[in-house]
Order: C-alpha cells, then sequence, then structure tokens
C-alpha cells in the first residue's frame, strides 16, 4: 500500500502530539527537581495516608535519569525506568504502524495482561 507523505503527516501527528508533551514533562522535571520536600505541593495521597507515594517516587525517579543517575532512579521507584524503557518501545511501535498506514491505536493489552499490570500497580 502506497501512503501520500500528507496522509503520512497526519497519521504521525498524534504520535507527534505524545513525544512533544512527554519531552515536555521531562524536561520540566529535570530543571524542576522533585527532592526537595513540597517541590511540586503537597502530595494528597502522602497527605491522607501517610505513606510514601508511589507517583512522587516517579518524579524523583525521571529526575533521577535525567541527571544520569541510573541506580537513584531505581532507589526513587523502581517500576519507572523499565516502564519508560516498555513506553519508548510502544511509542516506536506506534510511530511504525502509522508510518504504514495502521489503525492509529498505540498498544493493545488483552485482558489478562491489563489486570496483571493493574495488579502489580495496586500491589506496588
Amino acid at each position: 500500500m502506497t501512503i501520500s507523505p500528507g496522509t503520512r503527516g497526519s497519521a504521525l501527528r498524534a504520535p507527534a502530539a505524545v513525544a512533544l508533551a512527554g519531552a515536555g514533562a521531562t524536561l520540566l522535571l529535570h530543571f524542576h527537581d522533585p527532592h526537595g520536600a513540597y517541590s511540586y505541593g503537597i502530595c494528597p495521597f502522602h497527605a491522607v495516608t501517610g505513606l510514601w507515594c508511589p507517583g512522587c517516587g516517579g518524579l524523583r525517579a525521571v529526575n533521577d535519569l535525567t541527571n544520569g543517575d541510573v541506580a537513584a532512579a531505581f532507589s526513587s521507584n523502581i517500576l519507572v525506568p523499565p516502564l519508560i524503557v516498555v513506553l519508548v518501545g510502544a511509542w516506536l511501535l506506534w510511530v511504525r504502524s502509522r508510518w504504514r498506514g495502521g489503525d492509529g491505536r498505540m498498544i493493545v493489552l488483552d485482558k489478562t495482561t491489563g489486570y496483571a499490570v493493574v495488579a502489580l500497580l495496586v500491589i506496588f
């Protein structure tokens, strides 16, 4: 199947938007260090439960990765570095699919895998 350049450009808008949003968030986390107390405001999860928030740890992990400290990133949130690798891989597959004229869906998990991912995140 031959895809016209105009069609290909419009097909790649969504992946480009996701890439720009991810790059923007990563830059924000690089330049505004989340390691300081209340650097992004009060964490509602921590305020209610008194437990350390995995989301806040994720922010710190991304900051650590942007500074080249992989060990600290795993220490901040052990799930974030592998999750980033999976998300980048899924994004690349999405771009390839859109480039070839695919249906435009980024990633599709079967029901069992979806439940397993949710269970892992809840247990974590």
